[in-house]
């Protein structure tokens, strides 16, 4: 196996999926910091990898995949063994499934909470869109409640952890660190507790993220 490469910076979320992937995993893997206060996305070398000028990108071989849900896929597919490549077509579906739901639902919410209230600076911050942003928060992850609470599983496709529960595991993470307002939600407590107790996470997505405070995203600071 050609030794794999991940470029991006640790503080990006998107960056995480694939860190917290390939720690499960126990991958050999170099990890090139770029992005951020790193630069280096807007080389000409980098944009022949990925147009985008966005991290993460991975490197495996011949092989150069970006967007990070799909290398998390592709990490499980070609590398995940029982683990997380999963073979019942249904489990599956249902992993990727609330993998798309993190890009289309929760990311609109939680993501945009952190950016308002962490990342932007104290001076631009707006409380009216704080405040609704909280409690759309709490409201698409009463979502995984319900859900949790329903099927009576201990990860979201399932007992057992799979490929659909890293998106929303690095979400949560800055979500709970926050003094964020939020109604009782039992089941996702439980859920995010259950991550918190594996070091793959504690290592990849638990940590700091100080440079990140009053720093807007690059998407918003074209704007």
């Amino acid at each position: 196996m050609s030794k794999l490469r991940l470029l991006g910076r640790t503080t990006s979320g998107n960056v995480q999926k694939p860190m917290w992937i390939l720690a499960e995993l126990g991958l050999e893997h170099e990890r090139i910091d770029i992005g951020g206060d790193f630069g280096g996305n807007d080389t000409p070398e980098y944009l022949a990898m990925n147009p985008n000028g966005r991290v993460p990108t991975l490197i495996d071989g011949e092989t150069v995949i970006w967007e990070s849900n799909t290398i998390v896929r592709y990490l499980a597919a070609r590398y995940g063994g029982e683990k997380f490549a999963i073979a019942d077509h249904a489990r599956r579906a249902q992993a990727e499934m609330w993998m798309d739901w993190t890009l289309t639902i929760m990311h609109a919410q939680v993501t945009a909470l952190f950016h308002a209230s962490v990342r932007t600076p104290k001076a631009d911050q707006d409380p009216a869109r704080i405040a609704a942003l909280t409690k759309g928060a709490a409201k698409v992850l009463g979502i995984i409640d319900g859900h949790l609470q329903r099927t009576g599983w201990q990860w979201i496709a399932g007992d057992d952890i799979s490929i659909g529960d890293i998106p929303i595991g690095t979400a949560l993470y800055r979500y709970f660190d926050r003094d964020n307002e939020r109604p009782p939600m039992p089941q996702l407590e439980a859920y995010y507790a259950r991550m918190c107790e594996r070091k793959p996470y504690q290592d990849t997505v638990m940590t700091p993220y100080d440079s990140l405070i009053g720093v807007l995203p690059f998407s918003q600071q074209r704007g």
